[in-house]
Protein backbone atom coordinates (compact mmCIF):
# COMPACT_ATOMS: atom_id res chain seq x y z
CA UNK A 1 0.00 0.00 0.00
CA UNK A 2 2.90 2.39 0.68
CA UNK A 3 4.00 2.31 -2.96
CA UNK A 4 0.49 3.30 -4.01
CA UNK A 5 -0.12 6.01 -1.38
CA UNK A 6 3.45 7.29 -1.27
CA UNK A 7 5.16 6.32 -4.52
CA UNK A 8 8.55 7.45 -5.75
CA UNK A 9 8.38 10.10 -8.50
CA UNK A 10 11.03 10.96 -11.06
CA UNK A 11 11.50 12.60 -14.46
CA UNK A 12 9.17 10.07 -16.12
CA UNK A 13 6.24 11.89 -14.46
CA UNK A 14 5.18 14.80 -16.66
CA UNK A 15 5.81 18.06 -14.84
CA UNK A 16 8.28 16.63 -12.33
CA UNK A 17 11.54 18.63 -12.13
CA UNK A 18 14.25 16.36 -13.59
CA UNK A 19 16.96 17.93 -11.41
CA UNK A 20 15.06 16.72 -8.30
CA UNK A 21 16.15 13.14 -8.99
CA UNK A 22 13.73 10.82 -7.21
CA UNK A 23 11.39 11.76 -4.37
CA UNK A 24 8.67 10.11 -2.36
CA UNK A 25 5.37 11.86 -2.91
CA UNK A 26 5.20 12.76 0.78
CA UNK A 27 8.54 14.61 0.52
CA UNK A 28 7.48 16.92 -2.31
CA UNK A 29 5.82 19.50 -0.05
CA UNK A 30 9.10 20.07 1.81
CA UNK A 31 11.15 20.98 -1.29
CA UNK A 32 10.30 24.69 -1.22
CA UNK A 33 9.10 24.71 -4.82
CA UNK A 34 7.01 27.56 -6.21
CA UNK A 35 5.17 27.29 -9.50
CA UNK A 36 5.58 30.96 -10.44
CA UNK A 37 9.35 31.09 -10.02
CA UNK A 38 10.08 28.34 -12.51
CA UNK A 39 10.67 25.47 -10.07
CA UNK A 40 8.31 23.20 -12.02
CA UNK A 41 8.45 22.54 -15.76
CA UNK A 42 5.31 23.69 -17.55
CA UNK A 43 2.64 22.85 -18.50
CA UNK A 44 1.56 21.83 -15.02
CA UNK A 45 -1.82 21.02 -13.51
CA UNK A 46 -2.11 22.14 -9.90
CA UNK A 47 -4.72 21.86 -7.15
CA UNK A 48 -5.41 24.81 -4.85
CA UNK A 49 -5.18 23.53 -1.27
CA UNK A 50 -7.75 25.72 0.44
CA UNK A 51 -10.39 25.27 -2.27
CA UNK A 52 -9.89 21.50 -2.17
CA UNK A 53 -10.34 21.37 1.60
CA UNK A 54 -13.40 23.63 1.51
CA UNK A 55 -15.05 21.52 -1.20
CA UNK A 56 -14.57 18.25 0.69
CA UNK A 57 -15.84 19.78 3.93
CA UNK A 58 -18.80 21.53 2.28
CA UNK A 59 -20.07 18.41 0.53
CA UNK A 60 -19.70 16.26 3.62
CA UNK A 61 -21.66 18.82 5.66
CA UNK A 62 -24.31 19.04 2.95
CA UNK A 63 -25.03 15.31 2.76
CA UNK A 64 -25.04 15.07 6.55
CA UNK A 65 -27.63 17.85 6.66
CA UNK A 66 -29.73 15.93 4.12
CA UNK A 67 -29.59 12.76 6.21
CA UNK A 68 -27.74 10.80 3.52
CA UNK A 69 -24.20 9.56 2.88
CA UNK A 70 -21.74 10.03 0.05
CA UNK A 71 -19.69 7.48 -1.86
CA UNK A 72 -17.86 9.94 -4.13
CA UNK A 73 -17.04 8.73 -7.60
CA UNK A 74 -13.37 7.82 -7.70
CA UNK A 75 -13.21 8.03 -11.49
CA UNK A 76 -13.08 11.82 -11.23
CA UNK A 77 -9.56 11.78 -9.82
CA UNK A 78 -8.39 8.17 -9.42
CA UNK A 79 -6.09 9.55 -6.75
CA UNK A 80 -5.50 7.30 -3.74
CA UNK A 81 -4.51 10.30 -1.65
CA UNK A 82 -7.74 12.13 -2.46
CA UNK A 83 -9.76 8.97 -1.69
CA UNK A 84 -8.30 9.07 1.80
CA UNK A 85 -9.08 12.76 2.23
CA UNK A 86 -12.70 12.04 1.33
CA UNK A 87 -12.92 8.99 3.60
CA UNK A 88 -11.26 10.83 6.47
CA UNK A 89 -13.87 13.59 6.09
CA UNK A 90 -16.66 11.03 6.53
CA UNK A 91 -17.43 9.49 3.14
CA UNK A 92 -19.18 6.10 3.47
CA UNK A 93 -17.03 4.60 0.72
CA UNK A 94 -15.81 5.29 -2.83
CA UNK A 95 -17.50 4.58 -6.17
CA UNK A 96 -15.72 3.29 -9.27
CA UNK A 97 -16.58 2.80 -12.93
CA UNK A 98 -14.47 -0.24 -13.82
CA UNK A 99 -13.00 -3.27 -12.09
CA UNK A 100 -9.48 -1.99 -12.75
CA UNK A 101 -10.36 1.24 -10.93
CA UNK A 102 -11.89 -0.84 -8.14
CA UNK A 103 -8.64 -2.79 -7.76
CA UNK A 104 -6.71 0.45 -7.31
CA UNK A 105 -9.18 1.65 -4.68
CA UNK A 106 -9.04 -1.60 -2.72
CA UNK A 107 -5.24 -1.62 -2.88
CA UNK A 108 -5.33 1.93 -1.50
CA UNK A 109 -7.40 0.83 1.47
CA UNK A 110 -10.99 1.49 0.40
CA UNK A 111 -13.22 -1.10 2.05
CA UNK A 112 -16.73 -0.09 0.94
CA UNK A 113 -17.14 0.22 -2.81
CA UNK A 114 -19.90 0.92 -5.32
CA UNK A 115 -18.95 -0.25 -8.80
CA UNK A 116 -21.39 2.01 -10.61
CA UNK A 117 -21.53 -0.08 -13.76
CA UNK A 118 -22.60 -3.46 -15.01
CA UNK A 119 -20.17 -6.34 -14.42
CA UNK A 120 -20.49 -9.49 -16.57
CA UNK A 121 -17.10 -10.41 -18.07
CA UNK A 122 -15.61 -13.58 -16.60
CA UNK A 123 -12.29 -11.88 -15.89
CA UNK A 124 -13.99 -9.06 -13.97
CA UNK A 125 -16.14 -11.45 -11.94
CA UNK A 126 -13.05 -13.51 -11.13
CA UNK A 127 -11.20 -10.38 -10.03
CA UNK A 128 -13.98 -9.36 -7.62
CA UNK A 129 -14.17 -12.91 -6.26
CA UNK A 130 -10.41 -12.88 -5.68
CA UNK A 131 -10.68 -9.55 -3.86
CA UNK A 132 -13.28 -11.06 -1.54
CA UNK A 133 -10.98 -14.03 -0.88
CA UNK A 134 -8.07 -11.78 0.01
CA UNK A 135 -10.05 -9.12 1.91
CA UNK A 136 -13.07 -10.77 3.58
CA UNK A 137 -14.25 -7.50 5.13
CA UNK A 138 -14.75 -5.86 1.73
CA UNK A 139 -18.15 -4.56 0.68
CA UNK A 140 -18.51 -4.36 -3.10
CA UNK A 141 -21.76 -3.75 -4.95
CA UNK A 142 -22.18 -3.51 -8.73
CA UNK A 143 -25.14 -2.77 -11.00
CA UNK A 144 -27.57 -5.19 -12.61
CA UNK A 145 -29.98 -4.22 -15.37
CA UNK A 146 -30.75 -7.19 -17.65
CA UNK A 147 -31.51 -10.88 -17.85
CA UNK A 148 -28.56 -11.27 -20.21
CA UNK A 149 -26.16 -9.89 -17.62
CA UNK A 150 -27.64 -12.08 -14.88
CA UNK A 151 -27.24 -15.18 -17.06
CA UNK A 152 -23.55 -14.42 -17.65
CA UNK A 153 -23.00 -14.01 -13.91
CA UNK A 154 -24.83 -17.26 -13.19
CA UNK A 155 -22.83 -19.12 -15.85
CA UNK A 156 -19.58 -17.93 -14.28
CA UNK A 157 -20.79 -18.75 -10.78
CA UNK A 158 -21.83 -22.22 -11.94
CA UNK A 159 -18.22 -22.85 -12.91
CA UNK A 160 -17.04 -21.46 -9.55
CA UNK A 161 -19.62 -22.71 -7.04
CA UNK A 162 -17.45 -21.91 -4.03
CA UNK A 163 -17.40 -18.19 -4.85
CA UNK A 164 -19.69 -16.06 -2.71
CA UNK A 165 -22.73 -14.45 -4.32
CA UNK A 166 -22.14 -10.94 -5.70
CA UNK A 167 -23.93 -7.98 -4.13
CA UNK A 168 -25.90 -6.14 -6.82
CA UNK A 169 -27.97 -2.98 -7.08
CA UNK A 170 -30.87 -3.01 -9.52
CA UNK A 171 -30.36 -0.12 -11.93
CA UNK A 172 -33.31 1.99 -13.07
CA UNK A 173 -32.73 3.86 -16.32
CA UNK A 174 -34.17 6.71 -18.37
CA UNK A 175 -35.67 6.27 -21.84
CA UNK A 176 -33.07 7.37 -24.36
CA UNK A 177 -30.45 7.50 -21.62
CA UNK A 178 -27.70 5.17 -20.60
CA UNK A 179 -28.02 1.79 -18.86
CA UNK A 180 -30.80 0.67 -16.52
CA UNK A 181 -34.23 -1.01 -16.64
CA UNK A 182 -36.63 1.14 -18.63
CA UNK A 183 -39.98 -0.04 -17.23
CA UNK A 184 -41.43 -1.01 -13.84
CA UNK A 185 -42.34 -4.42 -15.21
CA UNK A 186 -38.83 -5.15 -16.46
CA UNK A 187 -37.30 -3.99 -13.17
CA UNK A 188 -39.64 -6.03 -10.97
CA UNK A 189 -39.19 -9.14 -13.10
CA UNK A 190 -35.40 -8.84 -12.99
CA UNK A 191 -35.44 -8.16 -9.24
CA UNK A 192 -37.38 -11.37 -8.68
CA UNK A 193 -34.92 -13.36 -10.73
CA UNK A 194 -31.99 -11.83 -8.85
CA UNK A 195 -33.59 -12.65 -5.51
CA UNK A 196 -34.01 -16.27 -6.59
CA UNK A 197 -30.44 -16.58 -7.92
CA UNK A 198 -27.58 -18.25 -6.05
CA UNK A 199 -25.08 -16.09 -7.94
CA UNK A 200 -26.14 -12.65 -6.71
CA UNK A 201 -27.62 -10.97 -3.65
CA UNK A 202 -30.07 -8.14 -4.30
CA UNK A 203 -28.94 -5.34 -1.99
CA UNK A 204 -30.56 -2.18 -3.30
CA UNK A 205 -31.75 0.02 -6.16
CA UNK A 206 -29.73 2.59 -8.10
CA UNK A 207 -30.07 5.20 -10.82
CA UNK A 208 -28.01 7.81 -12.65
CA UNK A 209 -29.76 11.08 -13.37
CA UNK A 210 -26.83 12.67 -15.22
CA UNK A 211 -28.06 12.56 -18.82
CA UNK A 212 -31.19 14.50 -17.89
CA UNK A 213 -29.65 17.88 -17.02
CA UNK A 214 -30.38 20.85 -19.27
CA UNK A 215 -31.19 24.55 -19.19
CA UNK A 216 -34.81 24.30 -17.93
CA UNK A 217 -34.48 23.83 -14.18
CA UNK A 218 -38.12 22.97 -13.61
CA UNK A 219 -38.03 20.36 -16.35
CA UNK A 220 -34.86 18.88 -14.87
CA UNK A 221 -36.37 18.85 -11.40
CA UNK A 222 -39.44 17.06 -12.74
CA UNK A 223 -37.26 14.45 -14.50
CA UNK A 224 -35.16 13.79 -11.40
CA UNK A 225 -38.24 13.61 -9.17
CA UNK A 226 -39.90 11.16 -11.56
CA UNK A 227 -36.78 8.99 -11.74
CA UNK A 228 -36.33 8.89 -7.96
CA UNK A 229 -40.05 8.17 -7.65
CA UNK A 230 -39.55 5.09 -9.82
CA UNK A 231 -36.62 4.05 -7.64
CA UNK A 232 -38.75 4.39 -4.51
CA UNK A 233 -41.64 2.43 -6.01
CA UNK A 234 -39.41 -0.46 -7.09
CA UNK A 235 -37.50 -0.48 -3.80
CA UNK A 236 -40.81 -0.61 -1.92
CA UNK A 237 -42.03 -3.51 -4.04
CA UNK A 238 -38.77 -5.41 -3.47
CA UNK A 239 -39.14 -4.87 0.28
CA UNK A 240 -42.75 -6.08 0.15
CA UNK A 241 -41.60 -9.22 -1.67
CA UNK A 242 -38.77 -9.80 0.81
CA UNK A 243 -36.15 -9.79 -1.94
CA UNK A 244 -33.41 -7.69 -0.30
CA UNK A 245 -30.83 -9.80 1.51
CA UNK A 246 -29.02 -7.33 3.79
CA UNK A 247 -30.12 -5.51 6.92
CA UNK A 248 -30.21 -2.15 5.16
CA UNK A 249 -31.36 -1.33 1.64
CA UNK A 250 -28.92 0.69 -0.46
CA UNK A 251 -30.51 3.43 -2.55
CA UNK A 252 -27.98 5.32 -4.66
CA UNK A 253 -27.81 7.93 -7.39
CA UNK A 254 -24.89 9.62 -9.08
CA UNK A 255 -23.96 12.73 -10.98
CA UNK A 256 -22.51 16.09 -9.99
CA UNK A 257 -24.64 18.50 -11.99
CA UNK A 258 -27.93 18.56 -10.03
CA UNK A 259 -27.02 16.62 -6.90
CA UNK A 260 -29.22 18.84 -4.73
CA UNK A 261 -32.30 17.72 -6.67
CA UNK A 262 -31.23 14.12 -6.14
CA UNK A 263 -30.51 14.54 -2.43
CA UNK A 264 -34.05 15.75 -1.74
CA UNK A 265 -35.57 12.42 -2.80
CA UNK A 266 -32.74 9.96 -2.27
CA UNK A 267 -33.88 8.44 1.03
CA UNK A 268 -37.27 6.79 0.49
CA UNK A 269 -39.45 5.75 3.39
CA UNK A 270 -39.31 1.97 3.47
CA UNK A 271 -40.15 -0.57 6.14
CA UNK A 272 -36.42 -1.46 6.18
CA UNK A 273 -33.42 0.72 7.11
CA UNK A 274 -32.12 2.66 4.09
CA UNK A 275 -28.53 3.61 3.27
CA UNK A 276 -28.88 6.52 0.82
CA UNK A 277 -25.66 7.07 -1.13
CA UNK A 278 -24.94 10.05 -3.36
CA UNK A 279 -22.11 9.35 -5.83
CA UNK A 280 -21.08 12.84 -6.97
CA UNK A 281 -17.39 13.08 -7.82
CA UNK A 282 -16.59 16.39 -9.55
CA UNK A 283 -17.38 18.44 -6.46
CA UNK A 284 -13.91 17.76 -5.08
CA UNK A 285 -12.27 20.32 -7.40
CA UNK A 286 -15.31 21.61 -9.35
CA UNK A 287 -14.28 23.64 -12.42
CA UNK A 288 -14.33 27.11 -14.00
CA UNK A 289 -17.06 26.54 -16.58
CA UNK A 290 -19.70 23.82 -16.69
CA UNK A 291 -19.82 22.81 -13.02
CA UNK A 292 -19.21 26.40 -11.96
CA UNK A 293 -22.46 27.33 -13.69
CA UNK A 294 -24.33 24.35 -12.29
CA UNK A 295 -23.12 25.20 -8.77
CA UNK A 296 -24.31 28.80 -9.13
CA UNK A 297 -27.77 27.52 -10.10
CA UNK A 298 -27.71 25.08 -7.20
CA UNK A 299 -26.88 27.86 -4.74
CA UNK A 300 -29.90 29.83 -5.92
CA UNK A 301 -32.12 26.77 -5.41
CA UNK A 302 -30.94 25.94 -1.90
CA UNK A 303 -30.23 29.49 -0.73
CA UNK A 304 -26.49 29.30 -0.09
CA UNK A 305 -24.15 32.23 -0.69
CA UNK A 306 -21.21 30.04 -1.68
CA UNK A 307 -20.54 26.34 -2.07
CA UNK A 308 -17.92 24.74 -4.30
CA UNK A 309 -14.74 26.40 -5.55
CA UNK A 310 -12.71 25.77 -8.68
CA UNK A 311 -9.57 24.13 -7.29
CA UNK A 312 -7.86 22.83 -10.44
CA UNK A 313 -5.78 25.01 -12.76
CA UNK A 314 -3.41 24.26 -15.62
CA UNK A 315 -0.48 26.63 -16.09
CA UNK A 316 1.43 27.04 -19.33
CA UNK A 317 3.94 29.35 -21.00
CA UNK A 318 3.63 31.58 -24.02
CA UNK A 319 5.83 30.02 -26.67
CA UNK A 320 5.06 32.27 -29.63
CA UNK A 321 3.35 35.59 -30.50
CA UNK A 322 3.07 35.06 -34.25
CA UNK A 323 0.52 37.81 -35.05
CA UNK A 324 -1.46 40.56 -33.29
CA UNK A 325 -4.14 39.27 -30.94
CA UNK A 326 -2.78 35.71 -30.84
CA UNK A 327 -0.49 33.88 -28.44
CA UNK A 328 0.40 30.23 -28.79
CA UNK A 329 0.60 28.51 -25.43
CA UNK A 330 2.67 25.38 -24.84
CA UNK A 331 -0.27 23.29 -23.62
CA UNK A 332 -2.90 21.26 -25.42
CA UNK A 333 -5.25 18.32 -25.58
CA UNK A 334 -2.63 16.12 -23.90
CA UNK A 335 -2.79 18.28 -20.79
CA UNK A 336 -6.33 19.52 -20.13
CA UNK A 337 -9.98 18.80 -20.80
CA UNK A 338 -11.84 20.05 -23.86
CA UNK A 339 -14.79 17.64 -24.11
CA UNK A 340 -17.41 20.03 -22.71
CA UNK A 341 -15.92 23.49 -23.24
CA UNK A 342 -12.61 25.09 -24.09
CA UNK A 343 -10.27 26.07 -21.25
CA UNK A 344 -10.87 29.46 -19.63
CA UNK A 345 -8.00 32.00 -19.43
CA UNK A 346 -7.79 33.10 -15.79
CA UNK A 347 -4.58 35.01 -15.16
CA UNK A 348 -1.07 35.63 -16.40
CA UNK A 349 2.37 36.36 -15.01
CA UNK A 350 4.44 38.54 -17.37
CA UNK A 351 7.82 37.26 -16.13
CA UNK A 352 8.95 34.53 -13.75
CA UNK A 353 8.56 35.48 -10.12
CA UNK A 354 5.76 37.96 -10.71
CA UNK A 355 2.26 38.00 -9.25
CA UNK A 356 -0.73 36.65 -11.20
CA UNK A 357 -2.82 39.30 -12.93
CA UNK A 358 -6.43 38.50 -13.85
CA UNK A 359 -7.59 38.18 -17.44
CA UNK A 360 -11.02 39.38 -18.54
CA UNK A 361 -13.60 37.53 -20.61
CA UNK A 362 -12.13 39.25 -23.65
CA UNK A 363 -9.43 36.56 -23.54
CA UNK A 364 -10.39 33.17 -24.92
CA UNK A 365 -8.92 29.88 -26.07
CA UNK A 366 -10.17 29.43 -29.61
CA UNK A 367 -8.59 26.06 -30.43
CA UNK A 368 -6.36 23.30 -29.11
CA UNK A 369 -3.86 21.00 -30.80
CA UNK A 370 -2.14 18.11 -29.07
CA UNK A 371 0.49 20.38 -27.49
CA UNK A 372 -0.63 23.93 -28.40
CA UNK A 373 -3.41 26.30 -27.35
CA UNK A 374 -4.56 29.38 -29.29
CA UNK A 375 -5.02 32.28 -26.87
CA UNK A 376 -6.82 35.23 -28.47
CA UNK A 377 -7.88 38.62 -27.17
CA UNK A 378 -9.91 41.57 -28.35
CA UNK A 379 -8.39 44.82 -29.57
CA UNK A 380 -7.29 47.05 -26.71
CA UNK A 381 -6.75 44.12 -24.35
CA UNK A 382 -2.98 43.79 -24.79
CA UNK A 383 -1.62 42.64 -21.42
CA UNK A 384 2.04 42.84 -22.30
CA UNK A 385 2.50 39.11 -22.87
CA UNK A 386 5.94 38.00 -23.96
CA UNK A 387 7.49 34.72 -24.95
CA UNK A 388 8.03 32.96 -21.63
CA UNK A 389 5.08 34.60 -19.83
CA UNK A 390 2.94 32.27 -17.71
CA UNK A 391 -0.80 31.84 -18.26
CA UNK A 392 -3.28 30.09 -15.97
CA UNK A 393 -6.17 28.22 -17.54
CA UNK A 394 -9.33 27.06 -15.83
CA UNK A 395 -10.95 23.86 -17.05
CA UNK A 396 -14.38 22.49 -17.75
CA UNK A 397 -15.08 18.92 -16.56
CA UNK A 398 -12.27 17.92 -14.21
CA UNK A 399 -12.50 14.18 -14.92
CA UNK A 400 -10.86 14.49 -18.31
CA UNK A 401 -8.04 16.64 -16.98
CA UNK A 402 -7.08 14.25 -14.20
CA UNK A 403 -6.65 11.37 -16.62
CA UNK A 404 -3.91 13.28 -18.47
CA UNK A 405 -1.59 13.43 -15.45
CA UNK A 406 0.19 10.95 -13.19
CA UNK A 407 0.73 13.48 -10.41
CA UNK A 408 -0.32 17.00 -9.43
CA UNK A 409 1.19 19.36 -6.87
CA UNK A 410 -1.09 20.91 -4.27
CA UNK A 411 -0.32 24.62 -3.88
CA UNK A 412 -1.24 27.38 -1.47
CA UNK A 413 -2.60 30.75 -2.58
CA UNK A 414 0.92 31.96 -3.42
CA UNK A 415 1.56 28.83 -5.50
CA UNK A 416 4.04 27.34 -3.07
CA UNK A 417 3.94 23.55 -3.40
CA UNK A 418 2.71 22.20 -0.05
CA UNK A 419 1.78 18.62 -0.97
CA UNK A 420 1.19 16.35 -3.95
CA UNK A 421 -1.14 13.64 -5.18
CA UNK A 422 -0.65 10.81 -7.63
CA UNK A 423 -3.18 9.55 -10.15
CA UNK A 424 -3.72 5.92 -11.08
CA UNK A 425 -5.74 5.68 -14.28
Amino acid sequence: MRDLLDPILDFTYKGFPPEAGTLRRSDIGAQGWNLLTGDLPLPMAVIKHDALERNIAWMQAYVRQQGIDIAPHGKTTMSPQLFHRQLDAGAWGISFATVSQLRVGVAAGVRRCILANQVYMASDLACIAALFDSEPELKIYFLLDSDAQLRLIEEWHGRHPDAQAFGVLLEIGIAGGRTGCRTHADAITLAGKAAASNAVRLCGVECFEGPSFGSDEQAESDKVTALLGRVQYIASECVRQGWFEEDEVIVSAGGSAVFDMVAESLKPKLSRPVRALLRSGCYIVSDHAFYHGMTASMCKRIGCSEALYAALEVWATVQSLPEPGLAILAVGKRDLSFDLQMPVPLAYVPTLGGKPRPLSKAWTISALNDQHAYLRWEAGEDAGLAVGSLVALGISHPCTTFDKWRWMPIVDDDYNVVDAITISF
